[in-house]
């Protein structure tokens, strides 16, 4: 495993984004016994349930409405946790494109949610912050 970074300027240098197959879908569940822990790709406890991130197929075998569906979008850089700023860089550089990110931290890796149809343009988006900060070096 690799260290974790915390240097914005080597988090936006080295954050690699990666777009992964498929399309997925936000749901609340009222408790875990309801699903297959192995399809959830995120989960996070609020006050209305357990609000969970799962591929299409899983949601709909679930019954669970898939009609607002993302895309995944893994930054593969080892990313602090307690690392500043790179949410916002990310956040602002897809916001000026108009695309909206839902985004989810991992104990590695951020995890970026954008709408299935803005996927390509959100690769774009990332790929060119990623390369102005290589440029800037």
């Amino acid at each position: 495993m690799t260290q974790p970074i915390s240097s914005l300027a080597l988090l936006l240098q080295h954050m690699t984004p990666v777009l992964n197959a498929g399309e997925y879908v936000f749901a609340t569940v009222d408790s875990a016994v309801q699903l297959d822990l192995r399809q959830v790709i995120a989960c996070m406890r609020e006050p209305e349930g357990l609000s969970v991130v799962l591929e299409v197929a899983g949601a709909e075998r679930l019954g669970f409405a898939t009609d607002v569906r993302f895309a995944w979008i893994t930054l593969l850089v080892h990313s602090d946790l307690q690392a500043v700023g790179l949410t916002a860089a990310f956040a602002s550089a897809l916001g000026r494109e108009g695309i909206s990110c839902n985004v989810v931290a991992g104990h590695l890796h951020d995890h970026i949610f954008v709408p299935s149809g803005q996927a390509e343009a959100a690769m774009a988006a990332l790929r060119a912050l990623q390369q102005g900060a290589q440029a800037a070096r």
